[in-house]
Formats: C-alpha cells, structure tokens, sequence
C-alpha cells in the first residue's frame, strides 16, 4: 500500500489547490514537499486552467509547524551543512516565488501556522486566518533566528511589535495577526468551505480577493485570551527600541507592567546568540530594498547559524530531548564576542541564493 502524497495537488474550476499533507507531523516542511510546492508552481504559472492558487493544510490542528527541524538537527550533527544550506536555498525561492507569483494566491493560516508556515503563507496576496490560528516566528527558542522572509514582514509590523516577536517568539492570534501585518481576512473555520466552493464557481484573475471580502469578519477575542498586541504598545515600543538586547531587557525590568517582566525573564532564558543576530537582523531588514534582499541577508545569517553550537543545543532541548535546559554558549550576553552580530550579518554562503 503506498503512502498519501505530503503535498496533495489538484485542479479543479479554475483552482489549483495545494495541501500539506503531513497532518501528524503538523505539515511540517521536508525537501521534497518544497520541491513540490515549487515544480507545480512553475508549471501553474502557464496553465490556463489555473486562475487562482489556493493553499491550505491537512488535518485540524494547522496550515503549517515549520521546517522539518528534526531533519535540521540530524544535518547539524552529522555536519553535513551543505544539505542544511540546499533546504534553506530551495525554500527561501519558494517563498520568493510565492511573493511574486502572478496569479492570485490565497493562503488559509487555520490553525498553527508557524517558521516555515510564515514563509509560504505569509508572502502570498491573499492571506486569511481564522479564529484557531496561532502565528508566530519562534526560531530564538532553537537559538535560531528568524528567515523566510519573516524578517521582512517583522520589519515592518507597527511600532516595535515586529521586534517583540522576532526575539520573544511570541504568538499572535487572528486579531493580532492582522494587526502587525500578518495577514488580512479573517474568516470563520466552519466558513472556509462556503470560501472555498466560491472560489470555485467564480474563479477568474480579478475577483478572488472580493470574493474573500466577501467572508471577511472581525475577529472576536476569546474572554481569557491575553491582552492584543495593539494594548501591548506602549511599553513594547518603549523597550524594544533600544539599540542591544541587554538594553531592551534593562527596559523591560523598569516597567511598571507585570508583562514587560515576563518579556524580560523569557529574553533572559535564550540564547544570547540567536537573540543577538536577530536583532541585527530585523534593524537591517528595516532598510533593505525589497524581499529578495532580505532573504538574501537570511541566507547568509542562517548559513552561518547552521555551524554555531546553540542551533543543534536549542533543538535538542526543544524537541530531541525535550528537558526545556539548553546550554547556550555563550550563556550570558555579556561573554559575546564583539561585533559577532555583524560577522554573521556579512557572511555568504558558498552556493548563491539566486541564479
């Protein structure tokens, strides 16, 4: 018997469809579904029968988790960077791709969406989420930094919000999303069927994004959720402005808000690395040109990050062994080495991103 496609691919009345397909492993991304992704795109540009892309998700807990980061460690141990840096090459083209694609692309955030799920959702010209979404870009938990692009759309979320979720690894629900640039519909789970067989009967190049207008509701907030982003303001601007991490936690610590504290001790528990090199990313992502640009600047950055110890300690502790006590090194902004933001800002990687 063999195994379901992790992409399923379909046309139909106009609609090329693309569904993650490994709802067990919450459709985190592998090699060959970007691959896939990408080829069926390619071919879709210059079909006639495709008007409009649509992505979405397998199973009911979420679009996308992120890259595979279980294959991500077994290439960090075995140091075989290279295949490490090939995944990030096609990945960060296919995010490009979809940023550029010129058909509508229409992408459904239900659920968990996330690294990698930013990455393909994210950059597209039509991006919906619904009231079970979670967003978020938590690479500073690995003692990673944030790539897809994601520092694009980082950069450019009001105020200081982007930086906050860039070094925090903060979530956002639907409201939140929509609020720092994330996304731009929201529209109930139990409706995306009705959206879905619209597109359908009304596909052609100029109508989808009416069409989802169409469904478009205001996000209602659950009672015990916490407070939005927007209430978040204040003090997120008036901390997360400072020039180094140690200065927005210096900023954090004499806030009156219980919630700064808690920002400030979460900054205090990662590594002072990945936290670093994120925050001199998303500042140079402020005044890059263009997307290609920043996912160029990614490619780099990651490239470097790939071959620094904190990648592989932060995995393990997250995800192989799950004991939550990673040993950073170094363990203490403090230890850094100077300008090592910089260094990692510089690096190239051996193979161009771009042809």
């Amino acid at each position: 018997m063999s195994e379901e496609p992790q992409v399923l691919v379909s046309v139909a009345d106009g609609v090329g469809r693309l569904t993650l397909n490994r709802p067990r492993a919450l459709n985190a991304l592998n090699a060959a579904m970007i691959a896939v992704l990408s080829e069926t795109l390619l071919a879709w540009q210059h079909d006639s029968e495709v008007s409009v892309v649509l992505l979405d998700g397998a199973g009911e807990r979420g679009l996308c988790a992120g890259g595979d980061i279980r294959e991500l460690y077994a290439h960090t141990i075995a140091g075989t960077h290279d295949l490490s840096r090939g995944f990030f090459r096609a990945e960060y083209r296919l995010n490009a791709l979809i940023a550029e694609y010129p058909k509508p692309f229409v992408a459904i955030m239900d659920g968990v969406t996330m690294g990698g799920g930013i990455g393909l959702a994210g950059h597209a010209g039509i991006r919906v989420v619904t009231e079970r979404s979670q967003l978020a870009m938590p690479e500073t938990r690995i003692g990673f930094c944030p790539d897809v692009g994601g520092t694009w759309l980082l950069a450019r979320a009001p105020g200081e919000l982007g930086t906050y979720l860039a070094l925090n690894s903060a979530s956002m629900d639907a409201a939140d999303a929509i609020d720092a640039g994330f996304a731009d519909f929201y529209v109930e789970s139990a409706t995306l069927p009705h959206l879905l067989q619209a597109l359908a009967e009304r596909a052609d190049p100029g109508s989808p994004a009416e069409i989802v207008m169409l469904f478009d509701e205001t996000p209602e907030r659950a009672e015990d959720a916490a407070a939005p982003l927007t209430a978040r303001r204040a003090w997120i601007d008036a901390c997360y402005s400072a020039d180094t991490v140690a200065g927005i936690i210096e900023r954090l610590r004499a806030r009156p808000e219980a919630e700064a504290h808690t920002a400030a001790e979460e900054l205090e528990a990662l590594s002072p690395l990945g936290l670093t090199v994120t925050l001199a990313s998303v500042r140079a992502a402020a005044t890059a040109p263009g997307l290609r640009a920043v996912l160029e600047q990614e490619y780099g950055v990651c490239a470097w990050m790939i071959e620094q110890p904190d990648l592989a300690e932060g995995i393990r502790a997250q995800v192989i062994d799950k004991d939550r006590r990673p040993r950073w090194n170094p363990q203490t902004l403090a230890e850094l080495p100077a300008g090592i933001a910089d260094r990692a800002l510089a690096h190239r990687a051996p193979e161009p991103l771009w042809d």
